[in-house]
């Protein structure tokens, strides 16, 4: 199956604590149907100090989400669906609510 979202798509969360934020796909994981949103779904990590770093602390960084619980922003700002068509002999990612083709 073609992948519907990938790495750099803008989406919105459609459910969960961060309901209504948008960002870009940073990576995708289609073996586990989750998708790391820049700056969504942070969670705390408790890291003890190393040679690296020797401070340790709590640090902050983003979780995957699960794909199902995010939608790509079409041109006019909203979710929308995606579909696939064929253009100039090409399959093409295709918004649902406006027809145009999505970049990547």
């Amino acid at each position: 199956m073609a992948a519907k979202i990938k790495k750099g798509d803008r989406v919105i969360v459609l459910t969960g604590k961060d309901k209504g934020r948008e960002g870009n796909v940073e990576r995708v994981f289609p073996k586990d149907s989750k998708v790391m949103v820049g700056g969504i779904n942070m969670v705390q990590r408790h890291t003890r100090p190393t040679r690296d770093d020797p401070q340790g602390g709590i640090k902050h960084k983003s979780a995957p989400i699960h794909v199902s619980n995010v939608s790509i922003v079409d041109g006019n700002g909203k979710a929308t669906r995606v579909g696939f068509e064929t253009r100039d002999g090409k399959k093409v990612r295709v918004a649902k609510t406006t027809g145009e083709v999505i970049n990547g």
